[in-house]
């Protein structure tokens, strides 16, 4: 569709084995080999067709804090620059490895299992994926992480960025269906910095982040608050 209207597909692949550590979003592909298949049907979908890639949220972030167990990390790094290699072989696809959000950590927490993901093969890495920090403070970390990546561009989720982060409750849990937020910048490539090539809506707004403050299971529509979101967007 994307390609019959002139227009560039985003697409978040999102089936590493051992997703989401057991979390909300748990599953993904029953072992390496099932990914690796399903990375090679992606690839042949996309074809010569323009797609930037956003590829496996918290994968790398959840090899850094210790989430992800020890026996199953090695494995994660060579599916994941294996996936880098295969979606950079087409001709018109940009690819993003997910480097977490201001909030999450350091840059130099994560830089090294960055590279070690393929990032240097990669177009860059993609910040505040299905969070709320403000684009401000993700354009800061980016520009952080991008010095100890060798200039890397990256791309920001301003999908529901619009008040920022939420300060109340549970800190563990802030991140999952907190009130009172707002959608943030439209999608664009016109952005505050250089280095940054897009802002994009990667988490669809109104899309559940898991069964917290009254949500549906994640990935599900939750119209209540999309609707918030949207209301109190400025």
């Amino acid at each position: 569709a994307a390609d019959r209207a002139g227009r560039t597909a985003l697409l978040v692949l999102y089936d590493i084995p051992h997703r989401d550590c057991g979390r909300y979003s748990r599953g993904g592909a029953a072992d390496g080999d099932a990914y690796r298949a399903w990375i090679a049907a992606v690839a042949r979908g996309i074809g010569d067709r323009a797609a930037t890639v956003v590829l496996e949220p918290d994968a790398v972030p959840h090899l850094v804090d210790g989430c992800t167990p020890p026996e199953f990390q090695e494995e994660r790094y060579d599916l994941l620059a294996g996936a880098v290699a295969t979606l950079k072989s087409l001709g018109r696809t940009e690819v993003y490895l997910d480097a977490g959000n201001p909030g999450w950590g350091r840059p130099g927490q994560i830089h090294e299992p960055l590279r070690r993901a393929g990032v240097e093969q990669a177009d860059g890495f993609a910040v505040n994926v299905a969070n709320f920090y403000s684009t401000r403070q993700s354009l800061a970390y980016g520009r952080q992480l991008s010095a100890l990546t060798g200039g890397k561009h990256f791309v920001v989720d301003t999908s529901r960025n619009g008040n920022g982060p939420a300060t109340d409750g549970d800190p563990g849990e802030r991140w999952c269906n907190p009130p009172g937020r707002a959608l943030g910048e439209p999608p664009t490539t016109r952005t505050a910095d250089p280095l940054a090539d897009a802002y994009l809506w990667v988490k669809r707004p109104g899309e559940s982040d898991g069964t917290c403050k009254g949500g549906p299971k994640a990935g599900d529509w939750w119209e209540e608050y999309a609707l918030a979101l949207a209301g109190a967007a400025r």
